[in-house]
């Protein structure tokens, strides 16, 4: 696919998430950070790079002051009129909320990506290279890093003295052909809208297996291909990931974390 001129791309923000694990006692898009909140950054970080015509966030159903914030971030890029934005309810999971979203992508837009708002300092040079990879012809394409951890995979076991909580190693897949994905992910739109009425067949236990929209796509046979992520991207999920983001935005070492 190449995408021809004037095609547009649309964004959708996941921001449904409960924020359990982080402990703030409220929705994780709406976390401070920075001065700001997660959502906030996120949205600005997708504006920054100049690649949306549409930003789609979906929001916790019924959250109201989800739906206010939104708004205001919309407010807060007037200067960008041809912009369209769109809030919806999300889902009971991930896949959920994204398809309530693909739902209001217009008729002018060719290319999607899915980014998450729990992802909140990603970088331009990350949007860029996706949305390239899109244009010389890739259908699904994901951001990622190379693993430095050995990574072992496991099987349960039981030692009499110590009971239950033990594992057994199964396997040590090769670190060189490993990856830890981020986001944004981005797909050719028909190739998003396919891979989510494929999930819609999956039975429960299938589809409980499925952690994002680069493994719809994979699962119907489709082929992903990958760009390189940045360390700034990391996903906010527990307290210690809220204060390690939180480092990188104070002091003078602020613009050498925040890449443009």
């Amino acid at each position: 696919m190449t995408e021809e001129a004037g095609a547009r791309c649309a964004v959708i923000i996941v921001a449904a998430g409960s924020g359990e694990r982080l402990g703030q006692g409220m929705p994780k898009a709406r976390v401070p950070l920075g001065g700001s909140t997660m959502l906030a950054h996120a949205v600005n970080g997708v504006v920054k790079a100049g690649i949306a015509g549409q930003i789609c966030i979906a929001v916790p159903a019924g959250d109201q002051e989800m739906v206010e914030l939104c708004g205001e971030l919309a407010a807060a890029h007037a200067e960008q009129p041809d912009l369209v934005w769109n809030v919806v309810d999300g889902g009971a999971d991930r896949t959920a909320s994204v398809r309530a979203a693909l739902a209001m992508v217009g008729p002018d837009i060719s290319t999607v990506l899915v980014h998450d708002a729990a992802r909140p300092l990603t970088p331009t040079g990350v949007f860029e290279r996706v949305v390239a990879a899109l244009r010389d012809g890739a259908k699904a394409v994901i951001p990622a890093l190379a693993v430095v951890d050995t990574i072992k995979t496991v099987v349960p076991a039981e030692f009499p003295a110590t009971g239950a909580g033990v594992e057994k190693v199964s396997g040590t897949p090769a670190r060189s052909r490993l990856r830890a994905v981020q986001t944004p992910q981005g797909f050719e739109l028909e190739t998003l809208r396919r891979a989510h009425a494929y999930a819609a067949t999956l039975v429960p236990a299938e589809a409980a297996q499925i952690t994002d929209d680069a493994m719809l796509v994979e699962a119907m046979g489709g082929d992903v291909f990958v760009v390189q992520g940045s360390t700034h991207s990391l996903k906010i999920t527990t307290p210690m990931d809220l204060l390690l983001a939180d480092a990188m935005l104070q002091g003078p070492l602020r613009p050498r974390w925040v890449e443009g």
